[in-house]
C-alpha cells in the first residue's frame, strides 16, 4: 500500500492523509479478506506483529521492511475488533512491545493494545450544518460549553462511564436549553491514565474507548451537529508520556522526540517533547490534526501548551539555546505555521490556541509573520480578572487598575476569554467559592462575574459546572453535582448565564468584535474607590442597536448611580443580574416600568446623564434609544490604546516575564 510517493510527502513532512495507509486497514488481496498493516520504524533491526482476539487465537508474523523505513504485512483473517501490537526490536536487541500510533481505536485501559477498526462505514446526518460552517467564524457567537465527559454524566455500576451515545441526546439537550454554540471535548484522544484528563495522549487517532467506538463518537458530534452545535476537541502535539507502550524509543532510538537530551522532555511534566524538526513527526501530527477534522467532522482543534512549544527553556534548566542564541523554538513554530496554514488551505475547521506566552501574532495569518490560528485563549483577562475577583471588596479599589487593564490588549489578538478546568482544580477552589464573602456575597459576585465576561470583548468558555455556580472542586472521578442545579440560588445562577448567553447571541455588537476596537468604549474606567466599571459595545458607525454595561462590583448599593452616555433619550434595561433571582427584579423587560431617561448633563465625558438604582453586585445592560437622524459622536470614550511599557501585552499571570515552567496550569502532565 505504501508507494514511494508517499514515502516521499511523509519523509518531506507533507502527508496530510498518512494515517489512510499507516496503520490497520481492513481489505481484501489476492482474493483473501484481512487487515493489511503498515508502521514507521526506521531503526528497527526486525518487527512482528502480533494479533489476538478476545485474549485467544493469538498469532505473530513478522512484517517486511519497505520503502522510508517502513514495514509492512498483510494478515489474512484479521478483522474488525481484533487487537494487535508490534513487537519491535532495536538495534540494542531489546524487544519493545508497541501500540500502533496510527490505532484507530483501542483497548480499554489498563489494557494497552490496539485494536482494529475501518475508516468507513457511518452514514452522516449532519450535511446541512457542514455546508455552512467554517464561514465568517469570527464575526459569529460562540459560546463554548467545556465538558469532561467522564464526569459531566455517569453511571452508578461498572466503570462509571456512558456511551457516547448515551450522552449524546442529553448534551445536545442541554446545550441548546442553555444557549451555548460549541461544545469543547476535554480527553478524547486515547489516553492511559484517568487523572490526565486526556492530556498525556497515547493515542493520537484513537477516540479513548472509556466511552465507546469511533462510531459512537461520530454519533455524538452528528447529534451536536444535527442541533446546531458546533465540536472542539482539545489536542496535545507538544508531549506525550513515557508509558512503554507509546511513542517513547519506539524503534529503539529517539524517533517521535528528539535526540538532545535538553529538547527530548519537559521535567516539569515528565513527558517527552516531540521532535518538530523532522518532517515524519509533522507528517503524523498535522495528518492526525486533518484525521479528526475529516473522519469526524469537528470544526475546531484547541492546541494544548502552545507556549512549551514556543520555547526551547520552556520548563527546563539547563536548556538548548536557538542557532541566533535565542530561546525561541524555531523548529516548533515552523510547524505550528505549517499546521495551521495547511488546515486553512485545505479543510473549513480552524485552530484556537492555549497559550499564555508573550509571543505577538498568535492569531495572526501566517503569510503576514503569525502562526495562524484563529482564535487564542486570554489568559491574561482571566488571571488578572479571578485575582481581581478573589480580593476582599474593601481592598478591590486597589486593584481596580488590574481589572481595567484587560481592555488595554484585549484587541491585540482574537481572543477567547475562558473559565476553563485548570481554574477549578488542585485546591484552587470553584468559580463560587472563588468568591469572598457570604453566599449571597458569593452568588451575587459571581453573576457580576459572569456578566462582565459576557459583555466583554472576545469569545466565551464555561467549564461545565460553573454555569449554575458548583460549590465543590471539579474531579474527574465523579459527576458535577446535578443537584445543586435545582437549588433556588443555584437556579437562580443558571438562570443568568442563560440570560446572558441569549442576549450575547442576539448582539452583533457583542460578539461580531473579535480585532474591532470600535466595538468597545469606556464610560468610566476609573471609579476604583467604588469598584464599578461602565462601557459601550457599540456598532463601528454610530450608537444604533448599542448597549451600555454598568457593572457594581461591591456590596453596598449606589441609589442614584449617574453614568454618563452620549445619546439622550430613554434607555431599557435589557438584563440584570438580579432578575433570576427570588424577589430580585423580575424578567428584563420591568427595566420599561421606571422610565430611564438620559438628560442633558456632562458627565463621564459624555453630553448627557443616565441615573440608575444600582444595587448591591448588581451588573446591568441598558440599550441604546432609537437613534436620532445625526447620531452624536463619541467624545473621548474611545477603547484606551496599549499603553507604553506594557505594550498592550496580556499579563498571563506572569507579571510581563516569560513563562517559566507552565504557572497556573494546573492538569498532571
Amino acid at each position: 500500500m505504501i508507494t514511494s510517493y508517499d514515502s516521499y510527502l511523509f519523509d518531506e513532512g507533507t502527508h496530510y492523509e498518512i494515517y489512510r495507509k499507516l496503520g490497520a486497514h481492513p481489505c481484501e488481496e489476492n482474493g483473501y479478506i484481512g487487515t493489511h498493516f503498515a508502521v514507521w520504524a526506521p531503526h528497527a533491526r526486525n518487527v512482528q506483529l502480533i494479533t489476538w482476539a478476545g485474549h485467544k487465537d493469538v498469532r505473530t508474523i513478522t512484517m517486511a521492511p519497505t520503502i522510508g523505513g517502513i514495514w509492512e504485512i498483510f494478515m489474512p483473517g484479521a478483522a474488525k475488533g481484533d487487537c494487535y501490537k508490534f513487537a519491535v526490536t532495536g538495534q540494542d536487541g531489546i524487544v519493545r512491545y508497541k501500540a500502533d500510533p496510527y490505532a484507530f481505536f483501542s483497548e480499554l485501559r489498563p489494557q494497552t493494545g490496539s485494536v482494529i477498526w475501518p475508516l468507513d462505514g457511518y452514514e452522516w446526518g449532519d450535511g446541512e450544518y457542514m455546508d455552512g460552517r467554517g464561514k465568517d467564524v469570527p464575526k459569529k457567537p460562540m459560546a463554548v460549553y467545556e465538558v469532561h465527559l467522564g464526569s459531566w454524566k455517569r453511571k452508578w455500576d461498572g466503570d462509571g462511564f456512558l456511551n457516547y451515545r448515551q450522552l449524546a441526546d442529553e448534551l445536545a439537550e442541554y446545550v441548546t436549553f442553555m444557549g451555548f454554540t460549541h461544545v469543547e471535548l476535554m480527553g478524547i484522544c486515547e489516553y492511559p491514565f484517568d487523572g490526565s484528563w486526556g492530556y498525556q495522549v497515547t493515542g493520537y487517532f484513537s477516540p479513548t474507548s472509556r466511552y465507546g467506538d469511533p462510531d459512537d463518537l461520530r454519533y455524538l458530534v452528528d447529534r451536536l451537529h444535527r442541533s446546531g452545535i458546533g465540536v472542539i476537541l482539545d489536542w496535545v502535539p507538544a508531549h506525550f508520556p513515557k508509558d512503554s507502550f507509546s511513542l517513547e524509543h519506539f524503534d529503539g532510538s529517539p524517533l517521535y522526540e528528539s535526540a538532545d537530551p535538553l529538547l527530548a522532555e519537559y521535567p516539569e511534566w515528565g513527558t517527552m517533547a516531540f521532535d518538530h524538526s523532522k518532517p515524519q513527526v509533522r507528517s503524523f501530527l498535522i495528518s492526525s490534526a486533518f484525521y479528526w477534522i475529516r473522519e469526524f467532522h469537528v470544526d475546531a482543534l484547541r492546541v494544548d501548551a502552545v507556549a512549551a512549544m514556543l520555547y526551547t527553556n520552556f520548563s527546563r534548566d539547563p536548556w538548548r539555546p536557538n542557532k541566533y542564541g535565542g530561546s525561541e523554538n524555531l523548529d516548533s513554530i515552523a510547524f505550528l505555521k505549517q499546521l495551521n496554514e495547511a488546515l486553512r488551505t485545505q479543510t473549513d475547521a480552524y485552530m484556537i490556541a492555549e497559550d499564555s506566552s508573550e509571543v505577538q501574532g498568535i492569531t495572526a495569518p501566517v503569510p503576514d509573520g503569525g502562526l495562524g490560528f484563529m482564535f487564542k485563549w486570554n489568559m491574561g483577562w482571566m488571571n488578572d480578572t479571578l485575582k481581581y475577583f478573589g480580593k476582599d471588596p474593601l481592598f478591590r479599589g486597589y486593584h481596580h487598575g488590574q481589572l481595567a487593564h484587560t481592555a488595554d490588549y484585549v484587541f491585540t489578538e482574537r481572543f477567547m476569554l475562558v473559565l476553563s478546568h485548570d481554574e477549578v482544580v488542585h485546591l484552587k477552589k470553584s468559580m463560587l467559592m472563588k468568591m469572598p464573602g457570604s453566599m449571597e456575597d458569593k452568588l451575587g459576585g459571581l453573576k457580576s462575574l459572569y456578566t462582565f465576561m459576557f459583555t466583554f470583548p472576545g469569545k466565551k468558555l464555561l467549564f461545565m459546572g460553573q454555569e449554575f455556580a458548583q460549590e465543590t472542586e471539579w474531579s474527574e472521578e465523579r459527576e458535577i453535582e446535578w443537584n445543586q442545579a435545582q437549588e433556588t440560588w443555584h437556579r437562580a445562577v443558571m438562570e443568568s448565564v442563560r440570560s446572558l448567553l441569549a442576549l450575547y447571541r442576539s448582539q452583533p455588537c457583542l460578539y461580531d468584535d473579535t480585532g474591532n476596537p470600535t466595538s468597545f468604549e469606556w464610560v468610566n474606567r476609573d471609579d476604583g474607590m467604588r469598584s464599578t466599571i461602565s462601557y459601550i459595545r457599540r456598532n463601528p458607525w454610530n450608537y444604533n442597536d448599542a448597549l451600555l454595561v454598568i457593572c457594581n462590583f461591591a456590596p453596598v448599593g449606589y441609589g442614584d448611580y449617574a453614568c454618563g452616555v452620549p445619546v439622550p433619550g430613554y434607555y431599557k434595561r435589557v438584563f440584570s443580574s438580579y432578575d433570576s433571582m427570588p424577589g430580585g427584579g423580575g424578567p428584563a423587560e420591568a427595566g420599561d416600568i421606571v422610565p430611564l431617561t438620559a438628560e442633558e448633563a456632562p458627565c463621564d465625558h459624555y453630553g448627557y446623564t443616565l441615573r440608575y438604582g444600582l444595587r448591591p453586585y448588581e451588573a446591568a445592560v441598558f440599550s441604546f434609544p432609537v437613534a436620532p437622524e445625526e447620531t452624536p459622536k463619541p467624545r473621548g470614550g474611545k477603547a484606551s490604546p496599549a499603553k507604553k511599557g506594557a505594550g498592550g501585552k496580556p499579563s498571563a499571570g506572569t507579571g510581563g516575564k516569560k513563562p517559566s515552567a507552565g504557572k497556573n496550569r494546573s492538569r498532571n502532565k
